[in-house]
């Protein structure tokens, strides 16, 4: 079985998420991406992102309670799986040997 391998923005999504802890949900990683990375990100881009990780299985996602303030729509919090973490330390190991090379190489 091929490994799955993650893209630059689904790396900053386990990582916010990791970072966020019970408060990674949508709006908030959204702002989180723009605070830290500079770039903005549409809604859209984000929850299909979010939905590709869910579907890879390195995320986990789960509603939260009814609420008055918005209008009775739900929160979707998610959480990185030991699938998720093991994509961030592989994509973390690649970046590290690529690191050494030029190192190497100068």
């Amino acid at each position: 079985m091929e490994k799955e391998h993650i893209g630059e923005l689904e790396e900053l999504i386990l990582l916010l998420v990791i970072m966020l802890k019970e408060e990674a949900y949508g709006v908030q990683i959204q702002k989180e991406i723009s605070k830290y990375s500079g770039r903005s990100i549409s809604r859209g881009a984000l929850h299909s992102a979010l939905s590709r990780l869910e579907d890879k299985g390195f995320l986990r996602g789960q509603f939260g309670e009814v609420s008055k303030k918005r209008g009775g729509k739900r929160k979707k919090y998610y959480q990185i799986t030991p699938l998720g973490q093991n994509a961030l330390d592989e994509a973390e190991a690649v970046r590290q040997s690529f690191q050494m090379a030029i190192q190497a190489a100068r």
